[in-house]
């Protein structure tokens, strides 16, 4: 199937292919003729699944015919964070050029200017993180009566965050006649009520089971003393043709530690961690996207919504405490069809962590051991990974990854509290669940607040940067 067959406009498919895009992902294939025709779509795709054109794409048609009124934005789409939203709107900016469409950002982080003039003026499209919309609504500086169309994305993760009670007040002040789109990794109960609640005979559409790691990514956890994990950790980069990696820890410390010491040995390597202001944090991956640097150790609040071509590796230093983690994490290799390499150093100290992590996707993870120099995978050949994540494979032939099991339930009856050091803060940009001590909690209003401005991706042909309260 090609994108000429879903129905998108001529000027949307020129721009399409300008992207170098050719052929729809499944999730775009079965959403794009469906919201065209202006069906509720239910939406369960794991991360990298191209997801986000799904809705952007037929949007930007559906809003082509229309016109724009004074503080009513015509579409709302709703994000757990703040690089989300920006990755969204970097979409409208790439795929829209043909159409004249005006887009605002309501994030946190940013400086009040001219933004909300453009309010003013009318906008087609407002995303928005649910508690920086809340703040404008209840200022009286927004009004909702006039949205045609709604985007609940990443539903599980506004779930975990706390952000339930304002989407369902957000909802209750929108049109009943309005086109709700929702999508979710997973469908856990308080999900499936929302959509129940909110959306009109929704078609619903699965591209894979809730919770299941890419099949395109080949996962390995290798077996080492935690002082032995850094170690590990340069062999692998050394020794196993990464082009691109991102290296995951747990905490912001670690994050710190790890860049410090890569770049001590020689390698390209870059930070970015929660205690990073928003323009170092923009910079860096920046830094990353242009082949600067080849190396980005992260700690979760990049874990979700970071959509880097061509990242050859995930390595996670540590196990996530929170098996979904895992699954977001590895996900940023894989992606649009390509594979990838995912690595996790088990330690004793990782062992329930690791556990729970594939209780959750259903399959056990293959073992490697590193030999002294060797390649990665030397020591059992037969589980050779693939090369990289452009598909190319070196020595043998590389076996699929083990095909994941059935459908698991949710994984928060299996989850445990992490283990802390008073020493150590931890990294975690999202409220931890009711397991997690309450200093790991974050706030639910912006879970990637930072003190600096908002300098994230500005779309050019949509005339509106961001917008924020009058704080």
């Amino acid at each position: 199937m090609k994108f000429a067959d879903l129905g998108l406009s001529d000027q949307l498919l020129q721009s399409v292919l300008d992207a170098g895009y050719d052929e729809p992902t499944p999730i775009q294939a079965q959403a794009i003729p469906s919201v065209l025709m202006m069906r509720d779509i239910i939406g369960i795709a794991q991360t990298g699944t191209g997801k986000t054109a799904g809705f952007v794409l037929p949007m930007i048609d559906i809003l082509a015919h229309g016109r724009r009124r004074a503080l009513m934005p015509r579409s709302l789409i709703l994000e757990p964070t703040r690089e989300l939203a920006a990755q969204v709107a970097e979409n409208f900016e790439k795929y829209g050029k043909n159409h004249d469409l005006r887009m605002a950002l309501l994030i946190g982080g940013v400086q009040m200017g001219d933004q909300v003039k453009a309010l003013s003026d009318g906008v087609d499209v407002l995303i928005a993180t649910p508690g920086r919309l809340m703040d404008l609504f209840e200022r009286g500086k927004i009004l909702l009566t006039g949205c045609e169309l709604l985007v609940i994305d990443e539903a599980d993760r506004m779930l975990d965050m706390g952000f339930i009670p304002d989407i369902e007040t957000i909802c209750s002040k929108l049109p009943t006649t309005r086109q709700t789109l929702l999508f979710s990794a997973t469908m856990p109960p308080p999900i499936k009520k929302l959509a129940d609640k909110f959306l009109s005979n929704p078609k619903y559409i699965e591209v894979a089971r809730p919770a299941s790691a890419n099949i395109n990514i080949a996962q390995f956890k290798v077996r080492v003393p935690a002082r032995a994990k850094r170690d590990a950790l340069r062999q692998i980069l050394r020794n196993d043709d990464v082009t691109t990696a991102i290296i995951f820890a747990n905490r912001k410390t670690t994050v710190r530690d790890l860049a410090k010491s890569l770049k001590q040995a020689g390698f390209s390597a870059g930070e970015i961690h929660g205690d990073m202001d928003q323009l170092a944090r923009n910079a860096e991956l920046q830094r990353f996207k242009d082949g600067q640097i080849n190396i980005l150790c992260a700690s979760d609040v990049a874990a979700r919504g970071l959509d880097v071509k061509g990242v050859s590796h995930v390595i996670n230093f540590d196990t996530p405490w929170h098996p979904d983690d895992y699954v977001h994490r590895i996900g940023r290799t894989g992606r649009g069809g390509a594979t990838g390499q995912a690595f996790t150093l088990v330690s004793d100290e990782d062992a329930e962590a690791i556990a729970n992590v594939e209780k959750l996707t259903g399959m056990k993870i293959p073992e490697i051991t590193l030999g002294g120099g060797h390649d990665a995978a030397a020591a059992e050949p037969s589980r050779e990974p693939v090369a990289r994540a452009g598909g190319r494979k070196r020595g043998k032939t590389a076996e699929k990854p083990p095909e994941p099991a059935a459908r698991l339930p949710r994984e928060d009856a299996a989850e445990t509290a992490p283990r802390t050091r008073a020493s150590e803060p931890v990294e975690t940009k999202r409220p931890a669940r009711r397991s997690a001590p309450a200093e790991q909690r974050a706030s639910p209003t912006d879970t990637a607040a930072d003190s600096g401005a908002w300098n994230g991706p500005i779309p050019g042909f949509l005339h509106v940067s961001a917008l924020v309260d009058a704080n």
